[in-house]
């Protein structure tokens, strides 16, 4: 090899010049050993001990995700660091990632391992409530209100477990048409997230489902270890479906009941939480339509007695008495027009006679009455004098009654 391919690295594989599997095989397991020792955490899925073998098998599991890893331990590191190890606990150990080409498996070979006790679990859940906190996972404002009367409730519980008879006894006690899709999953141990986070997504995206409720009964922290899990919180917050969180009893608190739309004490309190009562319902009806019919009836009784306050009125129980009045007064009324207008008649008449009296006494009519005469000339000119005709004029000479015709045959002065 020259110094210039020595400097340019290995060579690439090809598909003329392709690895072998024992390269192929080193190369990877040199990879895994450039890793070095590391810190592990995780829980315990199975213990395997063989009689006559020093070396003791663990299936480490991740409790947020469906994944593990065997490692192997001597007998003496483990009965030094957790000498009572059982399935389920949780552990963190210091061990090294190694690769075995024969069977191309990956494990982890550990040097110490600590059981991690129940303090420490509970101080690492509550820097992950702290965590989930800050980050608004528990926040009232953003929970949803279930539905008053769900069409289908989705139930995620334990395969034949009192948790999971409480919920459906109770709640076709209260609700007889309620209806469920039940998921059943591990409530407990290492397999219990992944299956919840399962069961939940098939729930969430079932559109007949109105609400979802994770029933666990009692147990001990350890065995409600699975419902503070991270990924769980996270998966329950991102649900679309509202969540029911009834979990054991009711002092215990898992991080799941924070982050859950509602919280109920026991699974058969989110039986009650989650359907009304048929009796109370039916009973509250009952009382409304009551309310209803005194409403009624009381408002038809207000609305008679204003029809009969009305009706006692005179212009409703004698209308003809508004007629009647109104009839005297327009004879009232008709007979004093005739008395003025007789009156203004009788007036006018006497009015009448001292006008024609006094017409009577300066007409020149009554003057020829007394026997006076009035003479005319041909022209019809009132003779006053006689120097107004001449003689052989013709005259005219009325009479009180008829006239005369003469001529002026001689005149005479005053």
């Amino acid at each position: 090899m020259t110094e210039t391919q020595a400097a340019a690295g290995p060579p690439k594989s090809s598909p003329e010049e392709p690895w072998p599997v024992r390269v192929v095989s080193q190369k990877v397991g040199a990879w895994i050993s450039k890793l070095g020792w590391v810190w592990v955490d995780g829980q315990v899925a199975q213990i395997s001990r063989r009689a006559g073998s020093g070396v003791v098998f663990l299936t480490l599991r991740d409790p947020s995700a469906d994944l593990s890893l065997t490692v192997t331990v001597h007998r003496d590191v483990l009965e030094m660091g957790a000498p009572e190890l059982s399935e389920g606990a949780r552990v963190t150990m210091h061990a090294r990632p190694e690769f075995y080409p024969a069977r191309g498996t990956l494990s982890l070979r550990a040097d110490e391992i600590r059981q991690v006790g129940l303090g420490e679990l509970l101080a690492r859940l509550e820097r992950l409530k702290k965590l989930l906190a800050a980050e608004g996972l528990f926040a009232r404002e953003r929970k949803r209100r279930l539905p008053f009367l769900p069409q289908r409730i989705g139930l995620i519980t334990g395969q034949n477990t009192a948790a999971e008879r409480d919920v459906l006894m109770n709640v076709r006690r209260r609700w007889p048409a309620a209806q469920f899709r039940v998921t059943h999953a591990t409530v407990q141990g290492p397999n219990a997230v992944p299956q919840i986070i399962n069961a939940l997504k098939v729930l969430d995206d079932d559109e007949t489902v109105d609400v979802i409720v994770i029933a666990r009964g009692g147990g001990s922290v350890e065995d409600l270890l699975p419902f503070s899990d991270e990924g769980l919180c996270r998966a329950v917050f991102g649900a679309r479906t509202p969540v029911v969180s009834a979990i054991g009893h009711e002092t215990d608190t898992p991080l799941l009941d924070y982050v859950a739309d509602l919280r109920a004490s026991t699974p058969t309190d989110a039986a009650k939480r989650i359907v009304p009562d048929l009796t109370d319902e039916l009973r509250l009806i009952g009382q409304a339509r009551q309310r209803l019919d005194r409403a009624v009836l009381g408002m038809i009784d207000r609305e008679e007695h204003r029809i009969e306050a009305w009706r006692s009125r005179p212009v409703l129980a004698r209308p003809e008495s508004l007629l009647e009045q109104r009839s005297d007064e327009v004879a009232a009324l008709r007979d004093r027009a005739g008395r003025s207008l007789e009156h203004r008649v009788r007036r006018a008449d006497d009015e009448l006679r001292h006008t024609l009296a006094r017409l009577r006494a300066l007409s020149p009519l009554a003057t020829l009455q007394r026997g006076y005469a009035i003479v005319q000339r041909g022209d019809g000119h009132v003779v006053r004098a006689s120097g107004e005709v001449g003689e052989g004029d013709p005259l005219r000479v009325r009479l009180a009654e008829g006239s005369v015709t003469a001529v002026v045959t001689a005149g005479e002065g005053e």
